[in-house]
């Protein structure tokens, strides 16, 4: 069957808005198409063909951000403090791997959300899901939760805000080699691993230093480096409205963003998000988990990459700590002696979900979701293992986090305790490992990695 950017429509569909105004949303639509893309073709390709070195084992991916984004924290503090962490975490992992770094955004563009439930009820009354800020509002009445296709231009507008400036602090120095300090948060100096992050840069700079001794001249590329961005693909309308062809390239690309994934609740073989990335030139990242089997897994790559393309499907493994070694190996061993090119990133931290009941502070007997440091260090340590006795490489690792001082994840360095997660628990969807818990893992990996 030929393939369009509404070809999508023809198969089954979930997770989609239902807009009770198809002429506003029809308008919308329009108004999308005809405003200029949010990201290039060139870039896709580039970060397409980073995938490809990632699956061999000659790089590394870091792929982090928000578990979902909010119009109300497009703002430089937020954004800077997001940039920083990961260009702090990537910069341990250079170090410590040897390996170059593919730095990858959950941001400009995750303003969507998936629900288990279509609607939720309150005290008997009940109402539409909160899907996100570029689908409804998050207050409880019918007015906000009525999906509003306005709030498409929305999320387009917050994403191309965030798109320039991050690209603004790359371009003008910020990710800069030569000045790792400047993107120190406040609290690092208070951090466990403050020492240990310290001498990394220091070793790092004495490097540099030589190194353009040697060359006699600034090696001036280490005064930036790429960034790309990421989110999760669900409002299809939205994203076929930014898929458009390009000059001199063959295809259609999904412009919105450089790489959608496709996450565990729209990934049905037979349905209407693989179908739309049949067609894209974007790599694709798709959520793997539990139920996946070999069978629906090997269908799905050759449906979306048919010519077997390098760096085109990236496959997000998201088990558990106590899970991934039972599920895991077998989908790893399918994809390998089915000779198919996939790169395979570890996320450690859906499968770690869980619900605590603290006994102290103000939250004591109430259900708060959290997750475990320990957990999430163990998945990432046995995909490590896994992927080393099967003869194949973990090409990254995709992880929830945020620049603040949060207390939503326990454990790590500080010892944070279900107790303490009250303190600064501010995540709206799902917990995410603070600046130090990041930083932290990063060590790990790379200590593991080698």
């Amino acid at each position: 069957m030929a393939w369009t950017p509404q070809s999508w429509r023809d198969y089954p569909s979930t997770q989609q808005p239902v807009y009770p105004d198809q002429a506003a949303l029809g308008r919308t639509l329009d108004e999308l198409r005809a405003l200029p893309p949010l990201v290039t073709s060139y870039e896709i390709e580039s970060l397409k063909s980073q995938i490809a070195e990632s699956a061999r084992g000659d790089r590394f991916i870091l792929w982090g951000g928000d578990c979902a984004e909010s119009f109300a924290d497009c703002n430089s503090s937020a954004i800077a403090a997001k940039l920083k962490i990961l260009l702090q975490m990537s910069l341990v992992l250079v170090h410590g791997t040897r390996r170059r770094i593919t730095r990858i955004g959950r941001f400009a563009g995750q303003y969507a959300k998936p629900r288990s439930a279509m609607t939720e009820v309150r005290d008997g009354v009940e109402l539409p899901s909160f899907r996100g800020d570029n689908v409804n509002r998050p207050e409880f009445t019918l007015a906000a939760r009525t999906p509003d296709p306005a709030l498409l231009l929305r999320g387009y507008e917050r994403s191309a805000l965030t798109l320039n400036f991050i690209r603004a602090l790359v371009d003008g120095g910020f990710a800069d080699l030569h000045h790792p300090e400047n993107w120190d948060l406040a609290f690092v100096k208070h951090s466990p691993l403050a020492a240990e992050y310290q001498r990394m840069v220091d070793s790092i700079g004495e490097s540099l230093r030589f190194m353009e001794t040697l060359a006699g001249g600034t090696i001036t590329q280490m005064q930036r480096v790429d960034f790309y961005t990421s989110h999760e693909l669900l409002v299809l309308d939205y994203e076929a409205a930014l898929t458009r062809q390009v000059p001199r390239r063959e295809g259609w690309f999904n412009l919105s963003t450089h790489i959608p994934w496709i996450g565990m609740r729209t990934n049905a073989g037979d349905g209407a998000h693989i179908e739309f990335c049949r067609g894209i030139r974007n790599p694709v990242g798709v959520k793997v988990g539990p139920g996946t089997t070999p069978d629906a897994l090997l269908a799905t790559i050759r449906t979306i990459t048919p010519d077997n393309e390098p760096g085109r499907v990236v496959l997000i493994t998201r088990f558990g700590a106590h899970a991934i070694g039972r599920g895991l190996p077998p989908l790893v061993a399918a994809v390998r002696d089915a000779g198919l090119h996939a790169a395979w990133v570890c996320d450690p931290m859906h499968g770690n979900t869980e619900t605590v009941v603290p006994t102290g502070g103000p939250w004591a007997g109430k259900s708060v979701k959290t997750r475990k440091f320990g957990h999430i260090l163990a998945e990432v340590e046995q995909a490590f293992e896994i992927h080393r006795a099967a003869g194949t490489a973990l090409a990254g690792v995709h992880i929830e986090l945020t620049g603040e001082d949060v207390s939503e994840c326990t454990g790590g360095a500080r010892g944070l305790s279900d107790d303490d997660l009250s303190r600064a628990y501010r995540s709206q969807v799902d917990p995410r490992l603070n600046y130090e818990q990041a930083l932290e893992l990063a060590m790990l990996i790379a200590r593991r990695a080698n």
